[in-house]
């Protein structure tokens, strides 16, 4: 009975001392926070971040420096030498004629002569329109005057087709005054030079009408 009761003294003096540390620690603590010494405890434990903002300066373009100036030097004027000469001067005179009169003259060249041409043309036994006039214009009452281009030797034979200069308007007289020029062909009359036949090219009408 003595030993329970040693054992429960000592089992209560320890829950005591414990209850008591316990509310120390507590009392500590509160005063700790309320002085500020907590705060302390903490940035010594844990320093605080500094963040430093660097800004970067901007390097500027220099400019070169001035080109060094020109010093022109001034020109150095040299003064004549005093100088002076005397060369005499003769006089000769020449009672001597020369004839710069050209003896060989060149007569200008004769006047071309003048050549007496005449034109020619439709000769004798040249075809007449009449016979070449188409039928269906004469049914439709076409009318029509064609100009024809067509080359001759001296003898009054055509040499090329016969080609038309002006036209009528209509295609069938036209045509048919082609066929009448080259059927002309030894009919025509050539022209002259001097009375002289030559090759030559001459334009006529060609008359298609109604009677």
């Amino acid at each position: 009975m003595a030993a329970h009761a040693q054992h429960e003294s000592t089992f209560y003096s320890r829950r005591a001392v414990s209850f008591v540390a316990i509310v120390l620690v507590h009392v500590v603590l509160i005063y700790g926070l309320a002085t500020g010494l907590a705060h302390r405890v903490i940035e010594a434990v844990a320093p605080p971040i500094q963040t430093d903002i660097v800004q970067e300066v901007q390097k500027k373009d220099v400019p070169p420096p001035p080109p060094p100036p020109q010093i022109e030097r001034p020109p150095v004027e040299v003064p004549p030498p005093d100088i002076s000469i005397n060369i005499p001067v003769e006089t000769t005179t020449s009672t001597a004629i020369t004839d710069v009169t050209d003896k060989h003259v060149v007569a200008p060249p004769p006047p071309p002569r003048a050549v007496n041409r005449v034109g020619g043309g439709p000769g004798k036994g040249f075809p007449s329109s009449d016979d070449y006039y188409p039928t269906a214009s004469q049914r439709l009452g076409e009318e029509g005057t064609t100009t024809i281009h067509t080359c001759i030797d001296s003898s009054g034979r055509v040499t090329d087709t016969p080609t038309v200069t002006k036209g009528s308007g209509i295609a069938r007289i036209d045509e048919a005054a082609v066929k009448l020029a080259k059927a002309g062909s030894g009919h025509y009359r050539p022209t002259t030079e001097d009375g002289k036949p030559v090759p030559s090219c001459l334009d006529f009408r060609i008359v298609f009408k109604l009677k």
